[in-house]
């Protein structure tokens, strides 16, 4: 049985480039910008799954925050999570040059994804 670490945490933002500044100022994370998604990234340092700052959408909203979880087969653990009673929320989606996710809730309606890297770790 593989595992499956939090690999990814994300607090969508209504301004991810602001909303990132306070958190690099708050914990001195390592920031890094990406003017062209939106989207600002945050390393917090050895030991942490780091994450990132994107724009609210229908998936993702301002009030959670959205931890991804390795995974070694999205569709295979979609599918488990159905069947356990969970729900897709958003099938496999492909973040060029970076990997798959998808987007899920547990039967009580917590919202969380999946991730699969393009280069995974040999």
């Amino acid at each position: 049985m593989s595992k499956h670490p939090v690999v990814h945490i994300e607090f969508p933002s209504k301004d991810p480039k602001k909303n990132s500044k306070f958190y690099e100022d708050l914990f001195d994370w390592k920031i890094s910008v990406f003017e062209e998604l939106n989207y600002a990234m945050f390393d917090a340092g050895e030991g942490s799954p780091g994450g990132g700052f994107p724009p609210e959408e229908d998936f993702n909203k301002i009030d959670r925050v959205l931890v991804y979880i390795q995974s070694d087969d999205i569709e295979a653990d979609l599918k488990k999570a159905e069947s356990l009673g969970g729900k897709s929320v958003l099938g496999k989606t492909e973040i060029p040059g970076q990997g798959w996710f998808a987007v899920l809730q547990d039967p009580e309606g917590n919202t969380f994804a999946l991730y699969t890297s393009a280069t995974p770790a040999s």
